[in-house]
């Protein structure tokens, strides 16, 4: 008893005397950054895709999911984290599905907007369009990311893209979050209830979310329309709930493989989709327009904290109201 209190405290105390922002290579020599903070929690990202992989509490929990079987070899996008979705989600446009900001090499932002007074975890990266994603996208644009590992714990992504153009244009965006949970038939969404929604395996035909909230069953990819600022994932098996906070996002796809699928892809486990689950903050409906010099903002804030639900210990509306 009184061992593991030292060796946590040791450990706390190692983690405090390590940078809070720290440059290092990760898979295949591609570069990466590890955010830390003081109490112990930690988020990593790469600089290929701006992708955060990796965010752990206090304890060292991994809260996001990456398949075992991601390829971090460009330009195959890694499967898991928080893969960006720009200029498209999906395959709504004329683009690779879900766009290209997730394969290209972003840079560390020199003009980055102003810097949090309390928090020294975070990094600015800046992607601007190369000539051939030009050719792709005819658009000019700067896509500014912070992402702050907050004191607290709480994982912050915040966006930025401004039009550089001389005409106007228009884009879908995601955060395509994948969360790590025990068993996805033991998880559930709130927040969704009675909202509508597109089903991607329906030909995106609008339905009306009939459930008091989302449970899992069998491969489910869904867009929820108009959603709150605020959407609960309740995991009954870790006691854990999810968090999402969101500005600027009004939509919200819920997505799991499932099994058929999962076997489908080949940087993805197949019994994988027992352990995740995408939640996405996302601006699909309604594509974002921006004029000329016009600059849009997108935030995400991820929190994990300790419930009871299953034992009722928990509201999630308490979660959600609070």
């Amino acid at each position: 008893m009184y061992g593991s209190v030292a060796m946590a405290s040791s450990s706390s105390e190692q983690h405090k005397t390590l940078p809070p922002v720290e440059f290092t290579k990760g898979f295949n020599g591609l570069d990466k950054v590890i955010l830390r903070e003081v109490r112990g929690s930690s988020a990593e990202l790469y600089l290929y895709g701006s992708q955060v992989t990796s965010w752990k509490n206090d304890h060292g929990e991994e809260l996001l999911f990456v398949s075992s079987k991601a390829q971090f070899k460009p330009p195959k996008a890694i499967r898991g984290g928080i893969p960006i979705c720009f200029p498209q989600f999906s395959n709504l446009g004329s683009l690779e599905a879900h766009g290209f900001a997730r394969n290209r090499v972003w840079s560390e932002d020199p003009d980055p907007p102003p810097v949090p007074t309390n928090n020294k975890a975070y990094i600015d990266l800046i992607l601007k369009p190369s000539e051939d994603d030009l050719k792709l996208w005819p658009h000019s644009f700067e896509f500014r990311l912070r992402v702050t590992l907050g004191p607290g714990g709480d994982l912050m992504l915040t966006s930025r893209v401004r039009n550089t153009d001389t005409k106007p244009f228009t884009f879908t965006f995601a955060y395509h979050t994948y969360l790590s949970v025990s068993d996805i038939s033991e998880v559930r969404v709130e927040g969704l209830e009675t909202l509508d929604y597109l089903d991607n395996m329906q030909n995106k035909e609008r339905f009306t979310e009939q459930g008091d909230a989302i449970t899992f069953e069998g491969e489910l990819d869904k867009i929820y329309l108009s959603t709150p600022t605020k959407i609960a994932i309740l995991d009954h098996e870790r006691k854990r709930t999810f968090v999402i906070r969101k500005d600027g996002l009004p939509d919200a796809v819920v997505w799991n493989p499932w099994d058929k699928k999962s076997k489908a892809m080949a940087d993805f486990g197949d019994e994988e989709y027992r352990h995740m689950l995408c939640v996405e903050a996302a601006a699909i409906e309604k594509p974002i327009v921006l004029k000329p010099g016009e600059e849009w903002r997108g935030r995400q804030e991820l929190s994990a904290v300790p419930s009871s639900y299953c034992s009722g210990q928990l509201d999630p509306r308490k979660v959600l109201g609070s």
